[in-house]
Formats: structure tokens, C-alpha cells, sequence
């Protein structure tokens, strides 16, 4: 175990595209929304939840838990909750992310679980991108019938799905160039709006 521990504490440089850094991941990836004809191994898929979970969490509750969905009728089924986004049911496995709603409010006023579970999904859509593959965060859907697919039991509920799998080739969403506000537009300095220069 000891060992293990140790492992665990070798800082990590994650690789994507022959060598591109951290910063370069987060600022290439992109959503996807059409997909390879290539499964996904279950290999991979471990690989990227068990890097994922160690995602902050308040008070470290870690409250989420991932359905990962492979069997195509279910996925097809999931994809005809997702208001007219077939591409997410198209996807070779889609994960059925889901938050315990009994985990309060934080201090600052803002409940837990959906804060925990932004946090944890992104760490997975970005390792998810080293690997190579592609997601979209999807949360229109019927969370309810959702989860009824997948057996989500009571106090829990799908907080969202992501479709997972390799990029087409010819994916538009994903060459598209990211559109994103500039750094003065959501930046201040000590006190609202306050630009910081000098």
C-alpha cells in the first residue's frame, strides 16, 4: 500500500497530442458530438474515472457516482431523453453521472453536490482528452426517467450525462474554433471590475 501511496505522489505530466502540456489540453479541447465507429475498452474507461476521482470535493464526500453505459439499447434509450441530441445515445459509452442529494448546503450559501459534481466531470472530460477521446456535457434530459434506465436509487439523482468515445474525423462541433470571452471581460482585481493595471 505504501508503495502504491508513493506512486500516487509522483508529480504527473499529462501528455495529449504528442507532447502537449496541461495548458495546451484545456485550451484544444473541445466538445464532440459525432463519433469514430470505435469502441471504447473497458481499460481506458477505468483508467480515466480512477485518475478522475481524485477531483476536490467539499469536505472531500466525494458524493457522485458514474453509470457507465456500453449496452446500445440503454444508450439509445438515454439518447432519446436528450431533447433531439442523438449523438449522445450514438456515442460508444455514455456516463450517467449522478450526485447524493442529501448533502446540504455549503457556508457560501451554494448546495454541494452540484458544485462537487461540476468539478469531478470536468477532471473527467479532461483526462478523457489525453486519452484522446472526445465528450460533450449534456444536461438536457429527464433526469428522472434517467435514471430510472440506469437504477439510480432513491436520494441520489443523474445531475448529468456524458457521451464518450473517439472523435470522427469529420467533426464539426470539434474543429470549430473556441469561441470564449476575454481575459478583462471576467477578471478583476482586488475589487469588482477593477482592471488591476499597474
Amino acid at each position: 500500500m505504501a508503495n502504491y501511496i508513493s506512486q500516487l505522489l509522483i508529480p504527473i505530466s499529462i501528455e495529449y497530442d504528442g507532447g502537449m502540456d496541461i495548458h495546451k489540453l484545456i485550451s484544444h479541447r473541445r466538445s464532440v458530438r459525432s463519433w469514430a465507429d470505435r469502441p471504447v475498452d473497458r481499460g481506458t474507461i477505468t483508467r480515466i474515472l480512477e485518475t478522475a476521482r481524485f477531483a476536490p470535493s467539499a469536505k472531500n464526500k466525494q458524493e457522485w457516482h458514474v453509470v457507465v453505459v456500453r449496452d446500445a439499447a440503454a444508450r439509445r434509450r438515454l439518447g432519446e431523453e436528450c431533447a433531439r441530441q442523438s449523438f449522445v445515445g450514438e456515442a460508444p459509452a455514455v456516463l450517467v453521472v449522478c450526485g447524493d442529494t442529501s448533502m446540504g448546503v455549503m457556508r457560501c450559501g451554494q448546495p454541494r453536490m452540484p458544485v462537487d459534481v461540476a468539478i469531478f466531470i470536468d477532471h473527467i472530460t479532461l483526462v478523457a482528452a489525453a486519452e484522446g477521446l472526445g465528450t460533450c456535457w449534456i444536461g438536457s434530459f429527464d433526469a428522472e426517467i434517467a435514471g430510472e434506465i440506469v437504477g439510480v436509487p432513491e436520494g441520489w439523482v443523474v445531475a448529468q450525462l456524458l457521451p464518450l468515445g473517439y472523435p470522427a474525423s469529420d467533426d464539426v462541433d470539434a474543429a470549430k474554433p473556441k469561441q470564449r470571452k476575454s481575459l478583462e471581460e471576467i477578471v478583476s482585481w482586488e475589487t469588482w471590475k477593477n482592471p488591476g493595471l499597474g
